[in-house]
């Protein structure tokens, strides 16, 4: 047995073998040369005695105290280490029962990048090292992937290799993310605004054919965003009545889980009166009273907002706008629009991309509703 001892406290291990006493030599604590098996038996005694030395030493380094008890335990009962996989399909689970299905995906998807990267993910984490990570990024340029879409596979390798650590599924020191910056792989997008009279154009615009009329819907949806804020396109997809409470629109921004309030503009009104039914609980036709699991809602909302998406590019093309437009343009105008139109930049921030969109919608939140009322009397 082997006995480890701390202030005056003893605890003792059996290493799972035993012999005869006759063959163990008391003073020198160990086997005698006749002992049967007395090289593999010292050499069983030696890397056992090992496991704890490093362990001893690694609870030091960390500064972690430990009694006889619990160093034992910690080395008879190790944390299990998780391969990147294992950890990357717990996370992925996770997400999921959280209803954060939008993140689950993203974590399935860079799950099978990695995966058909390397083959396969029955690897610790320690494996990842910089020149690893070096090597997916070439990958990742070599298949076709732009700057952006790399950053963001980055960055959620990067968060489950937090979790990892988090976990001790890790060591700190094995970090790789402290040498390869992630922050490199990002490139500035064009700004997706347009000026007030180009928003004027597309809210005026009439369909010059019966099969256009779906595009009416499109207007409208367009319309409705920059009216109201910049709202989102999911966002809007699951707007109710209960969401005009006197005379103003307030919803949680399903993205952040913030609270947004905001006044309803008179052409956001006729909008919403224009799709109101009594057979729909929704305000607008994207959903409908047909009961959806939460990936029939998400896959339903997709297919309108492409629909929406390509009659707006088309009707851009027709307009002879500047950009593509896209549901994600009428939330940059807003903000752009009321820029141009001197509103301050602590109520409303011209810059409306994924870095500042939760900013945005702070400063949004934190002012009165009077201060957000006159400033979005300049949208028109």
């Amino acid at each position: 047995m082997l006995r480890v001892t701390k202030q005056g406290k003893r605890k003792y291990q059996g290493l799972g073998v035993s012999i005869d006493a006759k063959y163990w030599d008391f003073e020198k604590n160990q086997p005698k040369r006749n002992c049967p098996n007395r090289d593999a038996i010292l050499r069983l005694i030696t890397e056992k005695t090992k496991e704890y030395q490093e362990q001893l030493i690694e609870l030091k380094i960390e500064n972690k105290e430990f009694t006889a008890k619990s160093l034992v335990q910690k080395v008879t009962n190790p944390t299990k280490r998780k391969t990147v996989g294992e950890l990357f399909i717990e996370r992925i689970q996770e997400l999921k029962d959280a209803k954060r299905l939008g993140y689950a995906e993203s974590h399935e998807t860079v799950y099978h990048s990695l995966l058909n990267f390397n083959g396969h993910l029955d690897i610790y984490f320690s494996e990842i090292d910089k020149e690893w990570l070096q090597k997916y990024e070439a990958w990742l340029r070599n298949i076709g992937n732009k700057e952006n879409t790399i950053g963001i596979r980055f960055r959620t390798l990067r968060a489950v290799y937090n979790i990892a650590m988090e976990k001790q599924f890790v060591k700190p020191e094995c970090y790789p993310f402290r040498s390869y910056k992630v922050s490199k792989l990002h490139q500035d997008t064009a700004k997706r605004a347009l000026t007030k009279n180009d928003v004027l154009e597309i809210i005026n615009y009439q369909a010059q054919s019966k099969k256009c009329r779906y595009r009416q819907l499109t207007v409208d949806l367009f319309a409705f965003s920059y009216f109201m804020g910049g709202i989102n396109f999911k966002d809007i997809a699951f707007l109710k009545e209960d969401n005009i409470i006197d005379n103003r629109l307030s919803y949680i921004r399903r993205k952040t889980k913030q609270l947004i309030t905001l006044p309803l503009q008179a052409q956001a009104i006729e909008i919403i009166n224009k799709y109101k039914s009594t057979n729909n609980p929704y305000l607008f036709p994207i959903l409908s009273s047909q009961p959806l699991t939460e990936s029939q809602q998400r896959n339903r909302i997709r297919q309108v907002a492409k629909s929406i998406n390509r009659n707006l590019k088309a009707i851009g093309e027709e307009l002879n706008l500047p950009i593509d437009l896209t549901t994600y343009v009428a939330r940059h105008s807003f903000a752009t629009v009321l820029k141009r139109s001197g509103v301050n930049t602590s109520i409303i921030c011209e810059a409306m991309g994924h870095s500042s969109e939760k900013v945005t919608q702070i400063y949004l939140d934190s002012f009165e509703n009077e201060q957000v009322d006159a400033a979005m009397s300049n949208l028109l």
